[in-house]
């Protein structure tokens, strides 16, 4: 028997139920008037229950099952910083030729409220970076991304990941560049072609990067107060955890 047979046989019962309940009030008291007037009044309520259940209840039930969704989202979004993305903002963040323009904007104050988040994020968005790598920063790249890949494909399977187009995307980007950077075997003998594909790459990567950084940091101001005072005193974009330029 499928699912929709039991279903329906189940639906047929319960119907059958009531009416062998109501044929019962009426061979009791032979009042059908009575019965009538509540039978009428049990259906005029049947669309103000359905607007409860369905509507109301349901939204509650869905908004609640969203926001656990988005609280296991942002637990891998926090793996991924933890185990990688931190490190690589660090060792990028030095390559970009631009920072300067929003290198103020990206110390992020213990009094930042939503407005200063907003704020940042739209400066990025328009925000042109300029990314000039040269062959010590790729290799060092290159050996951590190489170090990390097992950690990448992981994520990448993750289901959770299915409901974070965004994050996906990210990933994919770093995926990307770890495989370009991959078969470079000697890295110190690429070509100038190959090295401004590598830093069109790392761009790609870079800031989808830091946009998530910020909005990962917005989250941790307001949901994890403490785990944010640590991500601001270890900040890919603090002065003192920056990697040396070359």
């Amino acid at each position: 028997m499928g699912k929709s047979h039991w279903q329906l046989y189940f639906g047929i019962a319960l119907i059958a139920v009531s009416a062998a309940l109501y044929f019962a009030h009426y061979l009791l008291f032979h009042d059908a008037h009575h019965i009538l007037i509540y039978l009428v009044g049990d259906i005029a309520f049947v669309p103000i229950e359905v607007l409860l259940v369905t509507l109301i209840i349901h939204k509650m039930i869905e908004e609640k099952e969203k926001r656990k969704i988005k609280e296991k989202l942002n637990m891998v979004v926090g793996v991924f910083f933890s185990e990688i993305g931190t490190e690589l903002l660090k060792i990028i963040s030095p390559l970009d030729k631009n920072r300067e323009q929003i290198k103020e904007d990206m110390v992020t104050g213990n009094d930042w409220g939503r407005k200063d988040f907003k704020r940042v994020l739209k400066k990025i968005e328009s925000y042109k970076f300029k990314i000039v790598a040269d062959e010590k920063n790729l290799e060092i790249l290159q050996t951590l991304l190489h170090s990390k890949r097992d950690f990448l494909i992981k994520l990448l399977e993750n289901p959770a990941m299915l409901e974070h187009d965004k994050f996906t995307d990210i990933l994919r980007a770093v995926f990307h560049l770890e495989d370009e950077l991959a078969k470079r075997i000697n890295i110190h003998e690429i070509s100038p072609q190959d090295k401004a594909h590598i830093e069109a790459d790392i761009k790609r990567a870079y800031k989808p990067l830091v946009l998530e950084w910020v909005s990962y940091l917005e989250y941790l101001k307001r949901q994890h107060p403490y785990y944010f005072l640590f991500a601001v005193l270890t900040s890919p974009f603090s002065k003192n955890n920056l990697a040396p330029e070359s």
